[in-house]
């Protein structure tokens, strides 16, 4: 899988995709990531990418012009699948976008800064629009790295153990069990026994119970849709 980032701190990713999971999944040939600065598109002498808006108010806004050339260079050496653009209006990613995603081939995401991009950027070049919360943030740098990673480690070969993923939170639409590990007695706080029985049905049953648990006490809105 590739994911292309079209970005104004193309910087900012260095730390975060070097690191744990993303970073195996990269260095195991499971995921092909490039960051792109919109910058390097500007024929300003400046490189200047934002300009005021039409008809007044705060702020700056990218500009059509370079994204749009950015977009058209990686469009002319491959073909993709979706091209996103990390906005707060957009559809609300969660477990099931990313598992959507991550059947993909090549994925394009241009992160807005500023006030936002032009609207025709959207309405030329964008597949879908995409948030990560009721929330803004100085840019969607933050964002992208969100869904990178919500991505990357259920790219089947990604995680030693594949059922991991399986296992997260949201991915049969409830909250995860609680888990353990030593000491099993830590200052009187003990593990719950059935979680030492080695009898794996109960134990089974007993995750599934907590997950519905957990679920109604802190995401009772989850349980609508089952």
């Amino acid at each position: 899988m590739r994911i292309d980032i079209l970005t104004l701190f193309p910087e900012m990713f260095t730390g975060v995709f070097g690191c744990s999971i993303i970073s195996r999944a990269v260095k195991g040939g499971y995921l092909e990531l490039h960051t792109h600065d919109i910058r390097d598109y500007s024929t300003d002498k400046h490189r200047r990418v934002d300009d005021y808006p039409f008809g007044g108010g705060a702020g700056m806004v990218m500009m059509v012009e370079p994204i749009a050339r950015c977009i058209e260079q990686l469009k002319s050496e491959r073909k993709y699948d979706l091209v996103l653009f990390m906005a707060p209006d957009g559809k609300t990613f969660d477990q099931n976008y990313a598992n959507r995603l991550s059947l993909q081939e090549n994925i394009m995401i241009l992160c807005g800064h500023y006030k936002g991009v032009d609207e025709r950027v959207r309405e030329l070049f964008i597949d879908e629009e995409v948030s990560i919360g009721d929330y803004v943030l100085s840019g969607g740098e933050i964002a992208a790295m969100a869904i990178v990673d919500a991505v990357a480690r259920i790219i089947p070969g990604v995680l030693h153990d594949e059922t991991s993923a399986l296992l997260d939170s949201f991915q049969d639409g409830l909250l995860s069990a609680p888990v353990y590990t030593r000491p099993a007695d830590y200052q009187g706080y003990k593990v719950p026994e059935i979680l030492l029985s080695g009898h794996q049905k109960k134990i089974d049953d007993w995750r599934l119970e907590q997950q519905l648990k957990r679920t109604q006490e802190r995401r009772p809105d989850l349980l609508e849709d089952i």
